[in-house]
């Protein structure tokens, strides 16, 4: 077993095979694959019974096509290396199979050119020798060679990677289906992406695109993968030299305005896509868009992946992720939603490189108390920033007016500072500065979910976080802020989804996010589940106190044709490991013997029961209840309510006659 995608996910090996096992016998171009290398006319095809020929000219533009093997077995290229046979034949050519008759017989491929008189294609194949020529990666297949053949046609000589490429993976699958389509598992194929996004960043760092990335190139050998097929590299300043791309994957404004990072992004989405679910209609009705969740199921169950393809395959170029790490760090959140979903381990915390761990213990979830934004140490104002350490938020305030000069970093500060003034205006007004700096600045937006929770508004609120969380699907931070909002403008399905989620996934959002699951549940009358998502909490957390609190609370309140004996015992047990003030301790107690009380009163008492170590008989429960009373009015601080709680106390106590 493989463990890809930062060691989150078993994936079976792959043996590299001899690779004479993959040669095409006989090596032909199927017709409907046959198209004029200009015009994309169909070209070769059968009429009237014959078959169509291998070779012709295109009817509609007259280009010469030529879709026979240059090399046959045999050929010794070069001088060096051996043709064997025909491995495939892709959009540029046809791809050998040969053996380095230098270099210990070592397998080899070899690509040619489609029609040796195309002149994009013989371009491209110069340009791809050129650019191949500065890329070294460990992920990316070594090009060893470049050579011309006997008839004057050029050929590159490639690294031999014997594994399955994620394409013949899916047709594997579907053989093995019965010939229907058989997804690869989303855990697995978003590990893929991320062990991939690794090469990308470095052909970006060069100053390269990638351009025609496809489930086709990528091989999985052994226990990694390789990125193949490099025919499509291009500069990014390059505004010359022909685009290759793949139809249902390239993103849709390369025709009219090239190539980007942003453009290969979009490929890299789209692959995730027609990996994971069957997407009919790919390379036409859904070429530039994705259908919704209400079409595709595994959208609806997984949110977060939705959210990350909506946002790497968007219309515009801007509004995608900016870098292949960008996109990686998010893929990996993501991929931690999805393993631990099905492992149901949230035993580890993994620490975000934009937000703090959630500190928060109790049962509260105000503005202040969700992750605050990290500082960047690439804001001009990093090193200044450090040197004001007073937490003091009106003295913050005075000296981040003294910065040097503006800066998304010192805003989100003085936005901070404001709001634990209570100043709502001039947080705002931080906001709005760093979007005005750059509007796809999401930190501002962040920050106006703040300032609108901490003003209670959480509909704005619920805007501002979803907006966040489509920018950031990985992160887990919005999600816990936008599950608050939604509990309190009264989405409770969505905010108990959305607790759920950072629940199951990272160990320091289970207190937060469980105690939210609980007000839900409380605030939609089901006791049950409330008290289920407080008992999640573990044992060895900080807020395990205050779950049993909580508890305590819950189940000596809950509704008269609810309660019983067994409940208030329950609750009496959970106050015993409740972490509570003395003074709250002693009036919970008081609330769950005054209600056993009522209820032996209106049913009478229950031989062998009791409640907090008090039977469950008149005479017990009103000793207990005085005795509770009493030490409540040692506690009190105020000497009105002190007489009041001794005034209970007499009322409640047993009668006697002397």
């Amino acid at each position: 077993m493989s463990r890809l995608g930062a060691g989150l996910v078993d994936i079976p090996s792959v043996p590299v095979l001899d690779p004479r096992q993959a040669l095409m016998n006989p090596a032909v171009v199927a017709e409907e694959k046959r198209f004029c290398s200009v015009c994309q006319a169909p070209v070769g095809r059968s009429r009237d019974g014959s078959p169509g020929r291998t070779k012709g000219f295109c009817p509609k533009c007259r280009t010469p096509f030529d879709f026979d093997p240059k090399l046959a077995p045999g050929t010794l290229l070069g001088g060096q290396y051996e043709i064997v046979g025909c491995l495939a034949h892709g959009g540029m050519g046809w791809i050998y199979l040969a053996r380095d008759r230098n270099v210990n017989d070592r397998w080899v491929v070899v690509k040619g050119l489609l029609n040796a008189g195309d002149p994009d294609a013989f371009r491209a194949a110069v340009a791809e020798k050129q650019f191949l020529a500065e890329v070294e990666h460990p992920i990316i297949v070594e090009i060893y060679n470049f050579v011309a053949g006997a008839d004057g046609a050029s050929y590159i000589v490639m690294e031999y990677v014997g594994g399955q490429s994620l394409n013949n993976l899916l047709k594997s699958r579907m053989q093995a289906n019965a010939g229907r389509f058989a997804a690869i598992p989303v855990d697995q194929a978003l590990a893929y992406m991320i062990e991939v996004l690794p090469a990308f960043s470095y052909l970006h760092g060069l100053g390269l695109l990638y351009c025609d990335f496809k489930p086709a190139n990528v091989i999985q050998v052994g226990d990694g993968i390789k990125l193949i097929d490099l025919g499509g590299v291009r500069r990014i300043d390059d505004d010359v030299s022909p685009i290759y791309g793949t139809v249902g994957f390239q993103a849709p404004e390369v025709p009219a305005e090239g190539t980007s990072i942003a453009s290969d992004i979009y490929t890299i989405a789209r692959t995730i896509a027609v990996l994971v679910f069957e997407f009919k209609g790919y390379q036409h009705h859904w070429v530039d868009r994705l259908p919704s969740p209400d079409e595709v199921p595994l959208f609806a169950e997984h949110d977060s992946l939705y959210r990350l393809l909506l946002r790497a395959t968007a219309p515009r170029p801007e509004d995608r992720f900016q870098s292949a790490e960008e996109l990686r760090q998010q893929l990996l959140g993501v991929l931690r939603e999805v393993s631990a979903a099905a492992s149901g381990d949230v035993t580890r915390s993994i620490p975000s490189s934009v937000f703090a761990t959630p500190t928060v213990a109790g049962d509260h979830l105000d503005w202040s108390d969700l992750p605050r934004l990290l500082p960047d140490p690439d804001d001009p104002n990093a090193a200044w920033l450090q040197t004001i350490t007073t937490d003091d938020p009106a003295q913050r305030l005075e000296l981040l007016a003294a910065a040097p000069e503006p800066s998304a970093m010192v805003s989100i500060e003085r936005a901070y500072a404001a709001l634990a003034t209570g100043n709502g205006p001039v947080a705002w007004t931080a906001a709005d500065d760093v979007l005005r700096a750059d509007p796809w600045d999401w930190r501002g937006v962040w920050v106006q979910g703040l300032v609108a929770l901490a003003h209670g508004q959480p509909r704005d609120a619920v805007g501002a976080f979803n907006t966040v969380y489509g920018t950031l699907p990985g992160e887990l931070a919005p999600k816990l802020a936008l599950a608050r909002a939604c509990e309190l403008s009264g989405d409770l399905d969505v905010a108990d989804r959305l607790y759920g989620v950072c629940a199951r996934t990272d160990a320091a959002y289970v207190a937060p996010a469980l105690f939210g699951r609980a007000r839900v549940a409380t605030t939609a009358g089901r006791t049950t589940d409330a008290l289920a998502a407080l008992d999640q909490i573990p044992s060895t957390s900080r807020a395990f106190g205050e779950s049993r609190r909580r508890r305590a609370t819950i189940l000596a309140t809950v509704p008269d044709e609810r309660r019983t004996l067994q409940t208030l015992d329950a609750a009496a047990t959970e106050l015993d490991l409740a972490t509570v003030a003395p003074r709250e301790r002693a009036s919970l107690r008081i609330d769950i013997l005054d209600a056993a009380l009522r209820e032996v009163l209106e049913h009478g008492p229950v031989a062998g029961a009791s409640i907090g170590g008090v039977a469950a008989d008149e005479t017990s429960l009103r000793t207990g209840l005085e005795q509770a009373y009493r030490e409540a009015a040692s506690l009190a601080t105020e000497r009105g309510e002190r007489v009041r709680l001794v005034d209970e106390a007499n009322r409640v106590r047993v009668r006697t006659l002397t």
